[in-house]
């Protein structure tokens, strides 16, 4: 059994490294230029890729992205197929990744945290 999970875990960083280039240097559309392909999970069956993306922008831009990556996603797999050499490439499912915000939300929860102590800290001197 690890051999399969570790061969779903190469099928999917190879389709990362190449979605993102295709992303990059393929697709036309201006509203992906902006995205960033986080992780790729791949089922055991090799039948379908949840691809993970985060973007620059507002949270309102989220779901127009999203559509925009599913509606070229038979063009993606159509250039993927040419890039990986696989019986059949599975099917590409995209979800934003939120645990960049998210990070960045608790990073400065944190450092908020911290400031609000040391002020109290030094008042009490």
């Amino acid at each position: 059994m690890p051999k399969d999970f570790s061969r779903s875990r190469r099928v999917g960083e190879q389709i990362q490294r190449e979605l993102a280039l295709l992303l990059q240097r393929e697709v036309r559309d201006p509203r992906l230029s902006q995205v960033t392909i986080s992780a790729v999970k791949v089922t055991r069956d090799m039948s379908l890729a949840t691809v993970y993306f985060t973007m620059l922008g507002k949270k309102e831009d989220i779901p127009p992205i999203q559509q925009a990556l599913e509606k070229a996603s038979g063009f993606l797999r159509h250039a993927l197929g040419e890039h990986v050499v696989m019986r059949s490439l599975p099917q590409l499912k995209f979800i934003y990744d939120d645990s960049i915000s998210r990070g960045a939300e608790l990073s400065s929860l944190i450092d908020e945290a911290v400031a609000a102590d040391r002020k109290k800290h030094k008042d009490s001197e």
